[in-house]
């Protein structure tokens, strides 16, 4: 028994975008473009339908299911493995990472600090949703077979 994964191919690059860790909650390795808002959504989808979007959020409600079911990742600042955002993106085979406590969101604005650098709408960020980390920018996964033997 086993099943197939996506994790980063470990890069020198990689090591260094290293921005942190959250609590890894479903789904594997995923680079994608921030989005704060279905209209981010929206716009990404038709301008560059094979781009995987991921939402950032400070935490979510009930009413962000619209938003979560549109995006291929999320990313919040707060919450843990019980939160709504795990409980959604789960169900929906969302990648997802939540308590990611160095991150502010600025959601009016769609933007968000994490540490020193301030990300907006468009740039790349990549998250495991199993490690739970956290990287800057775009890079390379490959699919693995994990045997889970118990």
């Amino acid at each position: 028994k086993g099943e197939m994964i996506t994790v980063f191919i470990p890069t020198p690059a990689l090591n260094a975008n290293k921005l942190g860790a959250g609590i890894g909650v479903s789904g594997g390795a995923l680079s994608g473009k921030l989005v704060f808002d279905v209209e981010d959504i929206k716009k990404f989808k038709s301008l560059e339908p094979n781009t995987p979007l991921i939402l950032v959020r400070a935490d979510t409600v009930p009413d962000d299911i619209v938003h979560i079911a549109n995006a291929d990742g999320i990313l919040t600042a707060r919450g843990g493995s019980t939160s709504h955002a795990s409980i959604i993106a789960t169900k929906l085979g969302k990648t997802c990472v939540v308590g990611f406590s160095k991150m502010v969101v600025y959601q009016n604005e769609k933007k968000c600090k994490i540490g020193k650098r301030v990300l907006k709408k468009g740039d790349y960020i990549s998250i495991d949703g199993r490690s739970g980390m956290v990287f800057l920018g775009k890079h390379e996964t490959q699919k693995i077979y994990i045997s889970t033997y118990f």
